[in-house]
């Protein structure tokens, strides 16, 4: 059994703002960070493929010219995104120099496993390079600037740019390396930092960085919707799920369509959906596209002939020799043709940062542990590209199996699914602009996405006000990550204990220095855009605008604060999962949050089963309680009949394994 759901499919404008160039070459977010070049730690917040990597060439190129820096230090988290750093020419299209790497300082460098670069050597390298003066840039992997700094004091960064890209592999952890680097060079050196990031979110609960750290970098922040929304060619944007039974395998077929150009994201070995056996798995793929035609030893690329005659080129990065490895990735960041590769089989690789602007289709099998790794994977086929019109990602998930034991953990990857789906909608929606009264309606505002709403609290002061204008898509993947989000999704939560309760508790989690007040307010504009955000604008006879939410359309000339508290933000994702499964397996679902919501220990369901529930089911003709009775008390015995009988399939489970 499969189930196919595309969960969001949203459409552009192709304005062309966010590819078209100014006098000086730069596109649209380039020029905004540009503006801010002279401060000395920078976060670029903007999404894969909006051009970070030669924003920072623009700042890094001005600190050295025209602010006094002496040096940059550039750091990737894997060396093949080394590639959107190496050598551009900017001089051709307006800008007063060429960024330049040297090719002994490109540490990066994919391919030339033989020239001495181990990892001491690119250690001792890295130290090199601040007791010299001939070269100004140098490239290097996260890993190589952890090993670096060991050996460095602090003050070598006196006078040096310190751009990391994909930030969000720091912490504010104490045992984070990447972090304790950004906060040596923040505080004991005169180092400038400009830190650049696609999702400002780990996934992990840690902060990125510390409130006090985080409040010296200016932000600047651009979009998803901008970016999509700018581009000259691609329109359309479809995420999809597949939920199967049994193997992936047998199932892949249904969704890969090897006319696009496509990366397929087998599981983590650890993962549910692995078979533990990731290169069985790579060939199997490999004999689904096509007939073996032989291999191009110079590139490492495999020929497949499908079905109707095709010659694919397949490029394998499951492939731990690193050797081949480095041979294939070589080539995939030489290639300058869309018919060099067709399709891309990657584990852990070919996700942030990695450039092809070809791929029309990310396949991804398994639920990934956060939404930024998501995001980043979405990000591979987001690219703008002349003749592709559409981009598609499509996850692959295991359907709860009714007789599966660990059912919490199919339930998890469930939510994970559905969470990750709404999350995509918020981000890559357009976005509203919610004023308290008409006179705050200024010249700038867009009349077609202003809207004014009686009731609502105004923003009282700059920190919640830059949370609303330039980080709610991060507060939304807080907030719907958050453990207590999946009871958003059960029939028993109402929508005002969702906003009354729920939400500030989660919010106030994130901001717990912020006061009832701002934390009120950060809730009552975070639920606004949740609510609105894709929802479909129409026209009345009268001309008055109308906005369809959760089935019902309302007069946005009328809307009042209090219509948060009818209608829940989270309910139309359930209501899609509820489509999307048996009832079986959605019995299973909501039995399972249910006995979760009622976090009862085992002691206590023991003391249930054998007093009230035994006497419930003497009583009743046999029946057993359930977990949708009206009662309270009965559905407290049902719960504590499913967390024991979980247990015993997991104790019967385990005793056919040892025997």
């Amino acid at each position: 059994m499969t189930d196919n759901r595309d969960f969001v499919d949203l459409h552009y404008q192709q304005n062309g703002r966010s590819t078209a160039t100014d006098a000086l070459g730069m596109r649209e977010m380039q020029a905004r960070a540009y503006e801010h070049r002279t401060e000395r730690f920078l976060l670029i917040k903007a999404p894969p493929a909006s051009g970070k990597s030669r924003a920072l060439m623009y700042i890094a190129l001005d600190k050295l010219v025209h602010q006094g820096l002496k040096r940059v230090v550039v750091a990737v988290p894997e060396r093949s995104i080394g590639r959107s750093f190496q050598d551009t020419e900017l001089r051709s299209s307006g800008f007063f120099a060429d960024w330049k790497v040297a090719p002994y300082y490109d540490l990066c460098a994919v391919g030339k496993s033989d020239d001495g670069t181990s990892d001491a050597d690119k250690a001792r390298r890295f130290c090199e390079f601040f007791g010299q003066t001939s070269a100004r840039v140098l490239l290097c992997a996260h890993a190589t600037l952890r090993n670096g700094m060991k050996m460095l004091a602090d003050d070598a960064f006196d006078d040096t740019l310190l751009a990391i890209d994909e930030f969000h592999h720091t912490s504010a952890d104490a045992d984070s390396g990447l972090g304790d680097i950004v906060r040596r060079v923040m505080n004991h050196s005169t180092g400038h930092i400009v830190a650049m990031t696609g999702s400002y979110f780990r996934g992990d609960g840690i902060p990125v960085l510390r409130r006090e750290d985080e409040a010296r970098f200016t932000p600047v922040t651009y979009n998803y919707y901008q970016q999509l929304n700018g581009y000259r060619y691609m329109r359309n944007l479809i995420l999809g799920y597949h939920f199967y039974h049994g193997s992936y395998l047998d199932h892949i077929g249904e969704v890969l369509d090897t006319t696009k150009k496509t990366i397929v994201h087998i599981p983590s070995v650890n993962s549910r959906a692995s078979t533990r056996k990731k290169y069985d798995e790579t060939l199997d793929i490999l004999n689904l596209i096509g007939k073996d035609e032989g291999m191009d030893y110079n590139t490492g690329i495999h020929l497949r002939r499908t079905s109707d005659g095709r010659l694919l080129r397949v490029a394998d990065l499951v492939e731990d020799d690193a050797r081949k490895r480095d041979r294939v990735q070589g080539f995939l960041q030489r290639m300058r043709r869309r018919e060099d590769v067709d399709i891309i089989i990657a584990l852990g690789t070919a996700k942030e940062g990695f450039d092809w602007p070809w791929c029309e289709m990310c396949l991804t099998v398994g639920v990934r542990g956060s939404l930024t790794e998501v995001i980043q994977i979405i990000g591979r086929c987001t690219r703008d590209c002349e003749g592709k019109d559409t981009a598609r990602f499509v996850n692959m998930i295991a359907m709860p199996d009714v007789q599966l034991p660990e059912v919490k953990v199919a339930v998890n990857d469930f939510l994970k699914a559905i969470t990750a789906s709404l999350l995509m909608e918020q981000v890559m929606a357009p976005r509203w602009n919610f004023k308290t009264s008409r006179e705050e309606v200024d010249d700038g505002d867009d009349p077609t996405r202003t809207i004014v709403v009686e009731g609502l609290r105004p923003l009282s002061s700059v920190r919640t006000r830059r949370i609303i204008e330039e980080d709610i898509d991060n507060l939304t993947a807080f907030v719907l990550q958050h453990p207590l989000m999946p009871r958003a999704f059960t029939d028993g939560v109402t929508a005002e204990r969702v906003t009354r309760d729920l939400l500030p508790k989660i919010i106030h989690e994130r901001f717990p220095d912020y006061t009832d007040g701002e934390v009120d307010e950060l809730c009552q504009h975070w639920q606004l855009n949740a609510l609105f955000a894709g929802r479909e604008v129409t026209q009345d006879s009268e001309g008055n605008r109308l906005i369809q939410l959760t089935n019902r359309f309302v007069n946005i000339d009328r809307l009042n604060i209090n219509l948060i508290n009818e209608i829940n933000p989270f309910q139309r994702a359930y209501e899609v999962l509820s489509r999307s499964v048996d009832a079986p397996t959605l019995k299973v679902i909501q039995d399972t949050i249910n006995v979760q919501k009622l976090d009862m220990d085992i002691e206590t369901a023991k003391r249930i089963f054998h007093g009230s529930y035994k006497e419930y089911v003497r009583t009743h003709d046999g029946h057993r309680p359930r977990m949708d009775d009206p009662s309270p008390r009965v559905r407290e015995m049902a719960a504590a009949f499913e967390l024991l009988a979980n247990l015993k399939r997991k104790h019967d489970m385990g005793l056919a394994i040892d025997n």
